[in-house]
């Protein structure tokens, strides 16, 4: 095999292919440089085919730490699962290229994509897709590539393909999309309440990227490919198909149009098991033929059911449960149904219903990010939870598998667009996602639910969030857009097509479709059916919540927020913690947030423990100003002064020359340990020590003269109490000075 290396121009950037040094046992390999990022994609197949009646592909997108210059964080240090972010992107590489191998292929296909340098400013899962689909191509597997994709976005009027970090930062869209030369196949997008066209303008700058990508693969294509394998097609026996269209496919397609879900679903069910029986009854060359046989029995009777539920939509215009292609489903909208949460709501559509959970918590309580991305934490998270009672099955149970990380991301992507900001609302916040039943757009439902969750939880958000599901069903060249699909017409429709957003516009949307590319006027007619559609459940959720609560709930912590000098910040602490850990204790386990630039949020149920911490803090770091006025507490009394307390851990020297105008033989007899006297600030010197009189705050006597100062040894002092850490000294130690007589010294 002989090297491949060629670079090319991209939109300012350099993108490099190399092939043949690297994972040459691989079916096919590419080394992929976009600038400082490197991709190494590999795609494998296996030469038997799968006795499955799916596609067995799997796609693997690993984030290696070294790429940034990190290591791992955790016990082992050493990357484990996968990331929540590697995840997201492995699905979101395996969408566009899905739909482009050959019905009825079975072999098990493995797409591996490892980062081994990382540019955050160049997309490592764009370099990657590209990559997938390159090695792909060039390998012995059959493949109808090219396939491509970029990150959109949209600044000003500009639309900036794979934006930077920094341009990301200010952009309005963030949008990332696939598709062949010919059309787009898969879309992603996030965005501020963008409207339909500039969504479709994005759409369009980034398919004429993806023209240019493609066009650098089929260059490397014609150089680099393999001869590929020679593969045999799954295929349904004759013999299997003749018995079931003649005993069962009409009954099937009678049964298609029963309108209740599991009703519908039993009635199929038990007529296509009643026809596998059948099958099994005809003769069979063995065991092993007719088990396969009973197999395809089910498969047949799945495809008719298919075939009928396409026919009645793209002929008659008639969907499963009745209704017009643009209808929604009844809807109905609730809050306040958990007593002791933050936040509730529920939202039912038709078959599908979720209840969402909204929690708020102290900054602190944000998820730690520890991935090749820029994002170091999240303040917002969106879960979603998909148990099999939802759908009426017995299932696995446990950590949240592909579809369900998927579907929360595509929430979060959506309901993080109207977030108050931390400065207008300083919590971490948690919506879960709770699908109780489900019959097909339960992501959009739980969008639904997570907004009036939020709203009932007394967080401030920007506008009212709904989703809708938009399908197609293609047959030849006519189409039949469907808006608020249930769960046959998803299975066995061409698109599935998630749109969410506001009055205002869009704000998320997920695009997944089982047919080559979608036309522009498609796009367009589905993003305007889904606009109207979201307007009509907007209404229904502003029946049950029309605003956000102006406050939060009494289970939900309160807030209050203070600003500390930098310096200070150690003082609040304290040595170990010593110190913050005291006013936790002191005010019934508050929680306190301190930032480096000295930002203090404090939390708790009761706001008196609030206003009690706000208290102690703003005495450790307050400061002593000459002028200040103060009722202070006596703590020590000497021969000649006393120590005084002005406030929290900040003393003060008292001379017994500073108690009146007129001279006081003994300062015992005038002051007492516990009194409270009026002083005034006279002196703060550079290390901070304080010193106060009485007299200050006493009108001069009429006369009055300045007694000789007698040359005897004066007293300074050491009276400030402020410093912790271990750093406060013993105030009775007391600094003396001694002035001696000329004739002496």
């Amino acid at each position: 095999m002989e090297k491949y290396k060629k670079s090319w121009q991209f939109h300012g950037r350099t993108i490099t292919v190399e092939n043949g040094e690297i994972a040459k046992q691989a079916g096919g390999s590419v080394l992929v440089r976009y600038d400082d990022t490197v991709v190494l994609s590999t795609a494998t197949a296996s030469h038997e085919a799968k006795d499955t009646d799916f596609f067995p592909l799997t796609v693997v997108y690993q984030e290696k730490m070294y790429a940034a210059g990190k290591i791992p964080g955790g016990f082992l240090r050493r990357e484990g699962r996968p990331t929540e972010h590697a995840t997201l992107t492995a699905r979101l590489i395996d969408r566009p290229i899905r739909p482009l191998f050959a019905e009825g292929f079975r072999n098990e296909v493995q797409v591996v994509n490892t980062v081994f340098s990382s540019d955050p400013d160049c997309s490592n899962e764009m370099a990657s897709l590209f990559g997938s689909s390159l090695a792909l191509c060039v390998s012995d597997i059959p493949f109808n590539g090219p396939v491509a994709g970029v990150k959109v976005g949209k600044i000003g009027d500009e639309y900036i393909i794979n934006p930077t970090v920094e341009q990301m930062e200010q952009a309005e869209i963030d949008l990332t999309v696939a598709g062949t030369k010919q059309a787009i196949n898969m879309v992603e997008a996030g965005a501020k309440e963008v409207s339909e066209d500039d969504m479709l303008k994005a759409l369009m700058a980034g398919h004429e990227a993806i023209k240019e990508l493609c066009a650098i693969q089929e260059e490397v294509i014609a150089a680099c490919a393999k001869p590929k394998m020679e593969v045999v097609l799954y295929e349904i026996n004759p013999v299997v198909r003749e018995y079931i269209d003649k005993n069962g496919a009409e009954r099937i397609r009678e049964a298609v149009s029963i309108k209740g879900k599991l009703e519908r679903y039993n009635t199929i069910d038990e007529i296509i098991n009643e026809m596998a029986d059948g099958v099994a009854e005809l003769e069979w060359e063995d065991d092993r033929a007719r088990d396969k046989a009973v197999k395809q029995a089910h498969e047949y009777g799945v495809e008719i059911e298919a075939g009928e539920v396409r026919r009645l939509i793209s002929e008659e215009k008639i969907r499963p449960d009745g209704r017009a292609l643009d209808e929604l489903r009844p809807l109905d909208s609730q809050v306040d149904l958990l007593p002791r949460v933050h936040g509730s709501a529920m939202f039912t559509r038709g078959e599908t219903q979720v209840m969402s959970i909204t929690t708020l918590g102290p900054l602190s309580d944000a998820q730690e990010v520890d991935d090749l991305t820029p994002v170091k934490e999240k303040r917002f998270m969106h879960q979603y939870n998909f148990p099999p009672f939802s759908v009426g099955e017995v299932g696995r149970m446990g950590s949240p598998g592909r579809r369900e990380i998927g579907h929360g991301a595509l929430g979060e992507r959506a309901l993080k667009q109207v977030l108050p900001s931390v400065e207008e609302f300083p919590y971490a916040i948690r919506t879960c996602a709770e699908v109780l039943e489900s019959n097909g757009s339960s992501s959009q439902a739980s969008i639904c639910a997570g907004t009036m969750s939020l709203m009932a939880a007394g967080v401030p958000i920007k506008a009212m969030v709904a989703g809708v599901a938009m399908g197609l069903i293609t047959v030849g060249d006519t189409y039949s857009i469907l808006t608020d699909i249930q769960g046959m017409e998803d299975h066995y429709g061409d698109m599935d097509f998630k749109v969410a957003g506001t009055r205002e516009g869009i704000t998320a949307l997920q695009m997944d479709i089982k047919v080559t590319g979608i036309s522009y006027e498609i796009l367009k007619e589905a993003l305007a059916q889904a606009h109207k559609g979201r307007m009509e459940i907007l209404d229904n959720m502003e029946t049950a919540i029309s605003a956000p609560r102006d406050h939060v709930s009494k289970w939900a912590p309160k807030y209050g927020r203070m600003t500390i000098p930098t310096d200070k910040i150690r003082i609040v602490i304290g040595k170990g913690g010593e110190q913050i850990d005291k006013i936790i204790e002191e005010c019934d386990d508050i929680k306190i947030d301190i930032d480096d630039d000295g930002n203090v949020v404090l939390y708790h149920t009761d706001q008196e423990m609030i206003d009690k911490a706000m208290g102690i803090i703003n005495d450790l770091v307050r400061e002593a100003k000459v002028g200040d006025v103060f009722d202070a507490e006596v703590i020590e009394v000497r021969d000649s002064y006393a120590f005084v307390n002005l406030f929290g851990s900040t003393d003060a020297l008292l001379h017994v020359s500073d108690l009146s105008w007129e001279r006081v033989e003994d300062i015992k007899s005038v002051l007492h340990v516990g009194d409270t006297v009026k002083v005034k600030v006279t002196n703060v010197d550079e290390s901070g020590k304080v010193k106060v009189s009485m007299k200050a705050l006493m009108e001069k006597p009429e006369g009055y003269v300045e007694p000789k100062k007698p040359l005897r040894p004066q007293h300074g002092a050491r009276g400030d109490r402020r410093h912790f850490s271990g750093e406060h000294k013993d105030q009775g130690n007391v600094e003396k000075r001694v002035f001696r007589k000329k004739s002496e010294e």
